[in-house]
């Protein structure tokens, strides 16, 4: 019953397809099943007839019975009109599912209704319903959002089709639409009104870049700093604490809107001017100015910060920003990494006497995140040799570079490159994806020269002696190393005083010399491993070459050994035979001979071979004798039945202990020996 339904459903479906023009499989299988696998109701639900509508409890098995008339789209309607031919032209012209579409009695044929279609535009804040025949066009919609959405046709682009952009004049009913649609109207050449656009406006601030230009009227400088407009006013002012050294709570700032009341609001929200807004800050006079550290040490450090800058902050077409430095665990005094000259109390990145390396970068990383937050490159927590082992001696498909990241918080350049470069997501995201990180702090001697002793031991005496050449000014650094067949060679060393771009471009070209060698590296490993696939192949042909002949070896010589054991078997069950034979033959008593005084039976017995034994037994003679006899000359009587030829009896069902007499073999019988089923 399974099969037969299987059969109705590939029939329906067959039919389904030549009659709608579907040849999407499951599109149509999925007509059919909305349907319940009613024929007429999915022809009528994808096509209806123009001059009338084919009738849905006219089941499947009828519409089969009925004659089929050409498929065609166009004569459709014609063929659903159409009068039932008779049963002889029926019989004569069988139909084909796949040529052919059923047409119904003229009697299953009402007034025509045609198919309507479903739409929900959305237009921005609005949602509009629209209901339209099938046949109308793309147009027509268009006149009817017209109307209700007040935008010109001219202006309006119609959304959401799943075959792609149509045209204005294209026919829904070509377009094979299920009965509820989705779509939306986009107009990119009409500005958004202020109720619908307060929102996104808001939106794009927060995107936009605001420059500061801020002066810091003590040191008689000016700094232009590029923010996203999601940065809120209190980083500003905490990033700017970095370059005057004004902790936030001493600033005195003119130049913000009266709307930027509240330090929590974006640059966005807080009403500055854009692209470009001034602003100027200097110390607010309080007396913990007494407190501060003496004018000499301020004007060094405002020098050396003024030299950071010009390499790092004034650069508007760049837009870099800067992070809060309080947000890393850092004092609102503390300068870049200048702790040295400010009594800095940051702890260190790495403790001096770890016992091992892998310790030691457990700590750097917990240090690192604590200052510059989560958003950093993943550091390999273990061994340089290890990080080498995970970054060359791989797949070649799987390598990698090594990024070997050293830091010196002794370097004013240290917090800049660490906040702003190694921390921006470009170059978190690229470093991740195609370097193996390794970081090391050198600020302490001690841990600067495990790290030359460490470099010494795995890439050799230039690398360490590459990186005495630097000086402290010139950390933090970060060397790209490419593993070679023979020895690891260092492609780049970056320094501190760099841009994000610059480090990005410096990263991306270490990455097209270590793809060029990679894609050597892979070619020459996949002709290895294919030469290294063919010989286990050979060799596993080999070795199950050499399995099959000894099985074969093996069953040649168990079939010996069996047939030996057989015939040693028949040997013995023969000598077994031939020996009751000899012992019976030899205990037969002497033939009579004719003349004797007492009576003598003569019988002729004829053997399976057509052979005859014949002898002479007296009549008293038991029927065992004669058994016996018979046995001896190798037919046993357990084998072997003795009959009379007329009237047929079976002698070996009597009484072995009978005598010939009472057995009716007297005087002669000819008797015939007849193998036992």
């Amino acid at each position: 019953m399974a099969s037969d339904s299987n059969m109705d459903r590939e029939m329906i479906l067959a039919d389904f397809q030549a009659c709608t023009g579907i040849d999407n499989i499951a599109e149509a299988i999925t007509l059919l099943e909305l349907n319940n696998w009613d024929l007429v109701a999915a022809i009528n639900g994808v096509m209806p007839q123009e001059n009338g509508i084919l009738q849905s409890n006219f089941s499947s098995e009828a519409s089969r019975a009925n004659i089929y008339g050409p498929h065609s789209q166009a004569a459709t309607a014609e063929a659903a009109v159409a009068p039932p031919a008779t049963s002889s032209s029926s019989s004569s012209s069988p139909p084909s599912s796949s040529a052919f579409c059923p047409v119904l009695p003229s009697r299953h044929i009402v007034e025509w209704q045609p198919r309507m279609l479903n739409f929900r535009v959305e237009y921005r804040q609005r949602a509009v319903e629209v209901v339209v025949e099938e046949g109308s066009t793309v147009g027509e919609i268009k006149q009817i959002l017209e109307t209700e959405l007040q935008v010109p046709i001219s202006k309006m682009q119609l959304k959401g089709w799943k075959s792609g952009d149509v045209s204005d004049s294209t026919v829904l009913r070509s377009l094979h639409l299920p009965k509820n649609n989705s779509l939306y109207v986009l107009t990119p050449d009409i500005a958004p009104t202020a109720s619908t656009s307060q929102n996104s406006v808001l939106q794009e601030s927060l995107n936009q870049n605001f420059l500061l230009v801020i002066s810091h009227r003590e040191a008689q400088r000016d700094y232009n700093l590029n923010f996203p407009g999601s940065r809120t006013i209190q980083e500003v002012k905490r990033n700017v604490s970095d370059l005057t050294n004004i902790p936030v709570r001493h600033q005195q700032w003119e130049g913000w809107p009266a709307a930027a009341s509240d330090d929590s609001m974006t640059l966005a929200a807080s009403g500055i001017s854009y692209p470009c807004h001034h602003l100027s800050v200097c110390r607010r006079s309080s007396p913990a100015n007494n407190q501060e550290p003496t004018e000499e040490v301020n004007n060094t450090e405002v020098n050396m910060f003024e030299q950071c800058a010009d390499v790092h902050m004034v650069s508007d077409s760049e837009g870099d920003d800067f992070e809060d430095a309080s947000e890393f665990g850092v004092d609102e005094s503390e300068m870049f990494g200048m702790g040295s000259s400010t009594g800095c109390r940051k702890a260190p990145l790495m403790p001096e006497n770890s016992e091992n390396e892998s310790d030691a970068l457990l700590h750097f990383t917990a240090e690192f995140s604590t200052r510059y937050g989560e958003c950093h490159p993943v550091f390999f927590i273990g061994t340089l040799e290890a990080a080498s082992q995970e970054a060359f001696y791989g797949k070649a498909r799987d390598r990698k570079l090594l990024a070997i990241y050293l830091h010196n918080d002794e370097s004013v350049l240290s917090n800049v490159f660490c906040s702003q470069m190694m921390c921006a997501d470009s170059i978190v995201a690229y470093l991740s994806q195609n370097f193996i990180t390794w970081a090391w702090d050198v600020t302490k001697e001690a841990n600067k020269a495990r790290l030359l002793t460490i470099c010494t031991r795995h890439f050799g005496s230039v690398v360490a002696q590459t990186i005495r050449t630097y000086k402290t000014d010139q950390f933090p650094l970060l060397l790209i190393v490419m593993g070679k067949r023979t020895s690891n060679e260092v492609l780049n060393v970056i320094q501190g005083n760099t841009t994000v771009d610059e480090l990005m471009m410096r990263l991306m070209g270490a990455m097209e010399i270590f793809t060029a060698q990679q894609q050597e590296d892979i070619k020459d490993e996949d002709e290895r491993e294919a030469r290294e696939m063919v010989k286990r192949e050979q060799d596993e042909a080999y070795q199950l070459s050499l399995e099959a002949d000894r099985k074969k070896r093996e069953a040649q010589e168990r079939e010996q050994a069996e047939q030996l054991r057989m015939q040693q078997i028949q040997k013995e069950a023969d000598d077994e035979k031939e020996a009751i034979r000899l012992s019976l033959e030899h205990a037969l008593p002497p033939e009579p001979a004719e003349e004797g005084g007492e009576p003598i039976s003569k019988l002729r017995i004829r053997t399976p071979s057509g052979e005859f034994l014949v002898r002479r037994f007296l009549g008293s003679t038991k029927l065992q004798v004669l058994f016996d006899f018979v046995a001896s000359k190798g037919y046993p009587w357990d084998d072997f039945k003795l009959l009379t030829t007329f009237p047929r009896r079976n002698i070996t069902q009597l009484d072995p202990a009978s005598s010939l007499l009472e057995a009716k073999l007297f005087p002669q019988e000819t008797l015939f020996l007849e193998a036992k089923e």
